[in-house]
């Protein structure tokens, strides 16, 4: 049985880099045996901020929002996560937060780890991450890749080089 691996894009943003570092990270994972990877791009599920009278946590019924039950689904049928994230104002994208914040018990007891980018390689928005993880209950890894802006700005202007 393979191991279901989703990369979530984490920004929305018209120009964003993130789809360029969660294709990388989705073909490099895709290369261990016995994995089975999936992009999860926050684009495709039209979320409400949210307003739910009832925290995720102690829900008991369906969600009502058609998006928020789709991402949901892809959230439970995952056993870990590779998240990409840029960072915005010290902390990550308000669209990945609120993914977070719609789900409770299908992140639970599942893997996370964090590829960040940004000015200081979105340290910052990866420690958030981490707090957030851990109060869903989820395993976040040590490690985490986090890409420079001398790296990212050239790919995302269309002037990287082959290297």
């Amino acid at each position: 049985m393979n191991i279901k691996i989703k990369v979530i894009v984490g920004s929305t943003r018209e120009g964003r880099f993130s789809e360029h570092a969660a294709a990388w990270i989705a073909r490099l994972a895709a290369e261990k045996p016995g994995t089975d990877v999936e992009l999860v791009d926050l684009r495709d599920y039209d979320m409400p901020f949210f307003d739910a009278a009832v925290t995720p946590s102690a829900k008991t019924e369906p969600y009502e929002n058609e998006a928020v039950a789709r991402f949901t689904a892809k959230v439970n049928e995952a056993d870990g996560f590779i998240v990409v994230t840029p960072e915005y104002n010290h902390g990550p994208s308000a669209v990945l937060k609120n993914a977070f914040d719609w789900v409770s018990p299908e992140w639970n007891k599942k893997a996370v780890a964090f590829v960040s980018y940004g000015t200081v390689g979105g340290a910052r928005a990866v420690e958030q991450l981490r707090l957030v993880a851990v109060e869903l209950q989820m395993a976040p890894i040590r490690q985490s890749i986090q890409i420079t802006g001398e790296r990212f700005y050239p790919v995302k202007t269309g002037k990287a080089s082959a290297n």
